[in-house]
C-alpha cells in the first residue's frame, strides 16, 4: 500500500549508492543486442534470464521466442513508491493481459531486495513477473540513470532475436512510456526491421 510517512528501510546502502543524480545515458540504437542478465523472479522464486525469452530457445519442445518488455521501475522500499511510477505500475498491472494476449511478456524490474519485492508483489497483487535487482547491476547495464536513492525508470522492447526495438528513458515530461505507446511499439515489432 502506498504510504508517505513510513520511511523505515529507506536510508540503506542502496539509497546512498543511488543518491547522486546520474542522467540516463543509454545510447543503445534500435537493432542493437540487449545486454544479457539473470535476476530472481520473486513471483515464481526462480532465476530468469533474458535469453529465456529470446534467441530461439525451446521450452517443452516448442519455440519460446517472444517479445519481452523490460519494464524498469522505481520503488524506494516496500513502503515507499515513486509518485511518478506508482500510477504507471498500477496501470501496467491492470493492462498486463493486453500484452500477453499479443504474445509478449512484461518483466518488471525493481531495485528492491527479495523480501521487499515479495511485499510489493503481494500488496499490489502483481500479475507480471517481478525481478529483483537490489545491487542495481541490470539498471546500470541498461544505463537508466539514478537519483535520490533509486535508479530511474525506463522501458525497452526486446524482440525474439534479442534486439532492442524500442527504448524509453526517464524525463520529467514523460517519466514512463504510456501503456498505449508501449502497445503501439509492440505492434511495430511485428514489422520487419529497417
Amino acid at each position: 500500500m502506498l504510504t508517505s510517512t513510513d520511511f523505515r528501510g529507506l536510508l540503506g546502502d542502496r539509497f546512498y549508492k543511488n543518491f547522486f543524480p546520474i542522467p540516463a545515458t543509454n545510447q543503445f540504437v534500435t537493432g542493437s543486442l540487449a545486454p544479457p542478465f539473470e535476476l530472481l523472479d520473486v513471483k515464481s522464486d526462480r532465476k530468469v534470464r533474458l535469453s529465456d525469452y529470446t534467441g530461439n530457445r525451446k521450452l517443452n519442445e516448442q519455440a519460446w521466442n517472444r517479445p519481452v518488455l523490460l519494464y524498469f521501475t522505481r520503488i524506494f522500499t516496500e513502503r515507499q513508491y515513486c509518485p511518478l511510477c506508482y500510477p504507471h505500475i498500477l496501470e501496467m498491472n491492470e493492462k498486463y493481459e493486453a500484452f500477453t494476449q499479443r504474445g509478449a511478456e512484461v518483466l518488471m524490474i525493481t531495485s528492491t531486495d527479495e523480501r521487499q519485492s515479495k511485499i510489493v508483489l503481494q500488496d499490489l497483487g502483481l500479475k507480471m513477473p517481478l525481478l529483483s535487482d537490489p545491487e542495481c547491476r541490470v539498471f546500470r547495464r541498461y544505463q537508466t540513470g539514478q537519483a535520490l536513492g533509486a535508479p530511474l525508470p525506463a522501458q525497452f522492447w526486446v524482440d525474439p532475436a534479442g534486439k532492442i526495438r524500442f527504448r524509453h528513458l526517464f524525463s520529467f515530461l514523460e517519466p514512463n512510456a504510456s501503456v498505449e505507446r508501449l502497445l503501439v511499439a509492440l505492434e511495430r515489432l511485428k514489422e520487419p526491421e529497417s
